[in-house]
């Protein structure tokens, strides 16, 4: 069996003040600093260790692996950085309180891309600052492959290459695998090594900072899986 840790970033500036946060490069909050040294806390207590770990290009992601790393102990551990593991990205709604964007662009173009799993946000304008295509860390990129906004579909689609072809290879290689990442793109993950549906993925709960841990199969399905939420006293 192989190893596979999923771990939601720290709370954002963001997160707490209810804004649709996406691509946009925000910071942990002072919470979500807590959190994430918890995160560590609790990953050390049950000695975890990790051969290589995976993050996003977004700072409250990459900053929370940099803080659970440090406190276990473990900050020269490989880690390589994928735009493919960006959170969603919610469009025009990025950097938009939820209420305002329901006053902004009506309840069914806010609510339904959050309960359908085919359903996009309202998009960018291509000339629009948000838009990654006009940043200039996305500069390397394919300007056809970067999102005006995307459904959790179109995100799953996105993230699957990196899955498949580096990330996936390394746990089937037997390596301890640890992946800091986002709401939606975790969503899309145990969707998959789960075998849940569409439906059931939409109503998906997952905790900021709250250690996921996989035991899978050489096919890389699930045998076992566990939340680590306490430390031993």
């Amino acid at each position: 069996m192989t190893q596979l840790i999923l771990l939601r970033h720290g709370q954002s500036i963001w997160n707490r003040d209810s804004r649709f946060t996406g691509w946009s490069d925000v910071e942990l909050s002072p919470q979500g600093i807590q959190e994430a040294e918890i995160a560590g806390r609790l990953l050390s207590e049950v000695g975890y260790t990790f051969d290589s770990c995976f993050t996003s290009e977004l700072n409250r992601s990459r900053e929370t692996l940099r803080i659970v790393l440090s406190v276990m102990g473990l900050s020269s551990t490989p880690i390589q950085h994928s735009w493919r593991l960006n959170e969603r990205h919610y469009g025009a709604l990025e950097g938009v309180e939820r209420w305002s964007a329901i006053k902004k662009f009506g309840i069914w173009p806010v609510l339904g891309c959050q309960i359908k799993f085919g359903a996009a946000p309202p998009p960018l304008d291509p000339t629009d600052k948000r838009f990654p295509g006009n940043q200039l860390r996305y500069s390397g990129i394919d300007k056809n492959e970067l999102p005006f906004g995307e459904s959790l579909q179109q995100t799953h689609t996105r993230m699957q290459p990196y899955w498949e072809n580096t990330i996936a290879p390394e746990i089937k290689s037997g390596k301890k695998i640890l992946i800091v990442s986002h709401k939606n793109v975790l969503r899309t993950l145990i969707m998959q090594l789960d075998g849940i549906s569409f439906s059931q993925v939409m109503k998906l709960p997952l905790a900021t900072a709250r250690p996921l841990v996989y035991e899978l199969n050489s096919d890389l399905q699930t045998v076992q899986k566990r939340y680590v939420d306490t430390i031993n006293s």
